[in-house]
Formats: structure tokens, sequence, C-alpha cells
């Protein structure tokens, strides 16, 4: 008989780490309507590389009070057409990254996206929250560390 594991409640804003990337405390709004988490980005572009395709970065933007202008790069897991928050369908290149999100390492796909716009620079879709959690939108930052 499988033993079933509670679903951790979190709040419609939470904070979540991405070591590979040096952030940390990052504010990620969670969004059930959006499928792919996303990661705010410019200057994003793929080359290929010994038959694989490889992305290069910047994370945030200068105006975000956490950017550092560091270059980065990764493999990307792969390209997808995604609709964005105002209805527009675009390709955007998917990548695979370790991070800590209530204290759980976690594997998350992450599109890289402007998003300059928007209030928070990460956006958790269902992918990498189904299973494992539940949202009480009433709540914010809910995780604490002790």
């Amino acid at each position: 008989m499988h033993k079933i594991k509670p679903k951790i409640t979190i709040g419609r804003l939470e904070k979540i780490d991405l070591p590979e990337l040096s952030l940390y405390n990052l504010d990620a709004k969670v969004d059930t309507g959006a499928y792919t988490s996303s990661l705010h980005c410019h200057s994003v572009h793929t080359e290929k590389r010994d038959d694989k395709l490889w992305v290069t970065f910047y994370v945030l933007d200068p105006g975000h009070p956490e950017y550092e202008g560091k270059f980065f790069e990764s493999p990307v897991s792969k390209i997808k057409k995604v609709k964005s928050s105002n209805g527009l369908i675009e390709e955007r290149v998917i990548i695979r990254q370790k991070s800590m999100f209530f204290g759980q390492p976690k594997i998350i796909e992450l599109s890289l996206a402007d998003r300059t716009d928007m209030k928070y620079p990460v956006l958790l879709g269902r992918k990498f929250l189904s299973g494992k959690f539940i949202v009480d939108v009433s709540g914010k930052f809910l995780y604490k560390t002790y």
C-alpha cells in the first residue's frame, strides 16, 4: 500500500533560490494558470555547440536590485511555444535548473522571458507545483526558516 504524502500549503507569493544562477531569496509569483515557470532574463541568444543547443543570457535587468550583470549559459532543455500574459504566443527557450523551494531541492524548468513589466522576476507554474503543493491565495511568504 502506498503512503500518500501530505501536500504543503504555499501562498500566492513565495521565495525561491536558484543556486546555479547565484540567485537567492527571489520573489516568485505562484500562478496556477501558467503551465511553465518563467524567469526574468534579457539578451537571450541560442547557439549550436557540438550538436547541442546552448543559450546565453543575463538574469534580471539593470533596474532590479538583485541584478549583478553576470552572464550565464546553459544547455537548452527545449524550445516551446508559450502564451504570454498578454495573450500572445511566442517561442521561448526552456532551461532546467536546481532550485530550493520551501526547504526542498527540486529541479525546475524555466522559460527565459523578459518580465520587465511584471512585478515579480519568477513565475511558478503548475508543472513545478503539481502534486506537492496546495496554494492558499490569501497567504504570502508562508515558508519560514527557523
